[in-house]
């Protein structure tokens, strides 16, 4: 069973413009999926579908075999944890706690259950010293931090980001990249929309590539290096895949091709093979 399925799936906002346009995809369990596109191409809008944040108006969204519709929706949002782009949007209360409490809390858990699942959400991203503080007092990274401790709590079993990483600096993005892969190696299914080719490249399993609220293509990280189809979608190449276009060796991160042109690596001719 796939973790979601999208079927002919429409949307077009208030003043008439349409942001999706026919999409089908189904999305594997246990992967990072990311859902690329230049601005405008429908990624945010898909991502607010699937956990009913915005309804369907053509077409149908399900989730681990469930439709998500008014019928199934509290068991939808149980399943799906989504985080917008600006923590703002998702953080009110008054403590750290208390927002990260707030899911559990409608669940109707009792006290004690509660209580333990914010205290190990807080554990798990770093954050138990800000349970008492105040939201709006924290830094963007802590916010997002709390953000995503709120949906730990709740025990989704499909995350859905909207451009996780944005504004975040290299080391909190690396921190929360460990997490979410932690989260993935346990059953999670992740699931973001980004703009960013290199992150994609370097870290999803999967892509799906938009382009005017229609999916161009979707498949593993190996479409990233077919340049047709990215020129296409207004996105560039990645830039190890630039590097590495004429090479038997295709790193995908940083440290892959550090250890490719290493001196003494014995590997450095595979990268100069275009010579």
């Amino acid at each position: 069973m796939f973790a979601l399925e999208i079927e002919n799936l429409s949307f077009t906002y208030p003043d008439l413009t349409p942001a999706l346009e026919d999409v089908s995809l189904q999305i594997k369990r246990k992967k990072k999926t990311a859902i690329l596109g230049a601005n405008g191409s429908g990624k945010t809008t898909l991502i607010y579908h699937l956990n009913g944040i915005i309804p369907a108006q053509q077409g149908r969204v399900k989730v681990l075999g469930q439709q998500v519709d008014k019928k199934n929706m509290q068991e939808v949002r149980k399943a799906v944890g989504l985080l917008f782009d600006n923590p703002d949007n998702q953080l009110f209360s008054t403590t750290v706690f208390n927002d990260i409490a707030f899911g559990p809390r409608n669940l109707k858990l009792d006290p004690d259950t509660m209580t333990r699942r914010v205290q190990e959400a807080l554990e798990r991203v770093g954050i138990r010293e800000l349970a008492e503080r105040p939201p709006y007092c924290l830094s963007l990274g802590q916010k997002k931090r709390a953000a995503i401790a709120g949906l730990l709590a709740m025990k989704p079993r499909v995350l859905a980001f909207d451009e996780p990483f944005s504004g975040l600096d290299p080391e909190v993005a690396d921190q929360f990249r460990e997490i979410l892969d932690e989260l993935v190696e346990e059953g999670a299914t992740l699931v973001f929309s980004t703009h960013d080719v290199n992150l994609a490249y370097g870290w999803a399993d999967e892509v799906v590539i938009m382009k005017a609220g229609r999916v161009l293509t979707a498949g593993t990280y190996d479409l990233l290096r077919d340049g047709q189809v990215l020129k296409e979608a207004a996105l560039p190449l990645p830039l190890l895949a630039q590097l590495f276009r004429n090479s038997h060796e295709q790193p995908r991160t940083v440290e892959e091709a550090a250890a490719l042109v290493e001196p003494g690596s014995g590997r450095l001719k595979a990268v100069d093979s275009s010579r």
